[in-house]
């Protein structure tokens, strides 16, 4: 039988064999589209973007860290959850002995009144009234009505009768944009901050990023209806507490992490001084608990990630440019409490790693009482079963 041969048929090499030129070409094309073009994008959008963070001055940040001679690093192992599922990111929180109940202002607009009870699983919580923004700093007037600081509306009141009323919204001339924390002095007189007069509470991340001092510390006097701008150029002003001699106020610049005084009567009235500077931690609400301490909440420890971002512009624009299009990376832990005496001399710090965005910080009886922005409960923990312990390590 003769053989067959098929002259039309390759060999394998020959059918797998490409030009090289068009294997280059595809490679050139694959780097183009996947680095080449998004990063081009990238600095186009970057240097398009209108957005400019500012350096902050040499003279206000410190990249200094104290830490208090007590310490408990683990308070998640012995918190409990208060009021559970009934308060959903309860920013501030305040205390009235007289009914022994406490408020706080809640992300759905909701002002809501806890019961303190022995058993933090058993609250009785009600729902107060709802303000339609965002009820950030409580306090109590002397005459019972509750004052509240509303990121968005401004500051309020809520009277024995459960109506809300305006106080007020602005000073010389300039709305407030994020009516932050309040205070009520023995006279009266309501202290409070508007942390921005530039970004409202949705935005509050880029005037952090942003890095310029667009907070103030104002007054507002209930006899007159007047309000007061006290200070300007704050660097995102948030807490403020009246001291126990009513001469002065205790308010915070967050991202500077240190409070300072402000003298509100006597001889150095309108006269500011350091209290608690180069805080392990990022500022919020501060308190005072009758009893010769004020309790600052701190949002965050100084991560690397913050810190970076604190000293480089742009590593905030890009940021900036992330939040934008919802992309946050997580940059906070060791959220908690330092308590700190009359002089700012720190005493005792209450955190854990797992603990983020902690807002404020009571103390009733034996118990820590801490509100957050985005917990759906009030952090509760006993201070005597797990107190902060002494440590040989002072200063970080």
């Amino acid at each position: 039988m003769p053989q067959s041969t098929n002259l039309h048929s390759s060999s394998p090499t020959q059918s797998n064999q490409r030009p090289a030129n068009t294997t280059s070409t595809s490679s050139w094309r694959l780097l183009f589209f996947t680095l080449i073009l998004p990063v081009a994008l990238a600095a186009i959008l970057f240097w398009l973007d209108r957005f400019q963070p500012a350096h902050f001055p040499a003279d206000v940040m410190s990249w200094r860290i104290i830490t208090a001679p007590a310490r408990n690093d683990k308070m998640s192992e012995g918190s409990e959850a208060m009021a559970e599922g009934h308060v959903e990111g309860p920013e501030d929180v305040v205390y009235d002995a007289a009914t022994g109940v406490i408020y706080t202002g809640c992300v759905d607009g909701w002002i809501k009144r806890v019961t303190v009870k022995e058993s933090a699983g058993d609250p009785a919580v009600e729902s107060l009234v709802r303000t339609e923004g965002r009820p950030l700093g409580v306090a109590l007037h002397r005459n019972g009505e509750l004052i509240v600081a509303d990121s968005d509306k401004g500051l309020m009141k809520v009277t024995r009768e459960g109506k809300i009323e305006l106080l007020t919204d602005e000073v010389e001339g300039l709305k407030f944009k994020l009516t932050d924390g309040v205070d009520v002095a023995e006279d009266g007189t309501i202290y409070f901050t508007d942390a921005s007069y530039k970004y409202g509470f949705s935005e509050f991340m880029f005037d952090i990023l942003e890095g310029k001092p667009h907070g103030r510390l104002v007054s507002y006097d209930p006899s007159t209806n007047h309000t007061t701008l006290l200070l300007p150029n704050l660097y995102f002003a948030n807490g403020v507490a009246v001291s126990p001699d009513q001469q002065s106020v205790i308010f915070c610049e967050t991202m500077l992490r240190r409070c300072r005084k402000y003298y509100i009567k006597g001889p150095k009235k309108g006269s500011i001084e350091r209290f608690a500077e180069n805080l392990p931690g990022y500022p919020d609400n501060i308190h005072y608990d009758g009893e010769g301490l004020y309790w600052i909440a701190l949002s965050s420890s100084p991560t690397y990630s913050w810190e970076l971002a604190l000293r480089y512009p742009i590593i905030r624009k890009v940021l900036a440019m992330m939040l934008r299009y919802r992309v946050r990376p997580h940059m906070e832990k060791n959220g908690g409490v330092i308590a700190v005496d009359l002089e700012g001399k720190p005493i005792a710090h209450y955190y854990d790693a797992a603990f983020s965005l902690i807002s404020s910080g009571i103390r009733i009886g034996n118990h820590l009482y801490c509100g957050s922005l985005h917990y759906p409960s009030i952090i509760r923990l006993d201070l005597n079963k797990f107190p902060a312990l002494p440590s040989t390590k002072q200063h970080v």
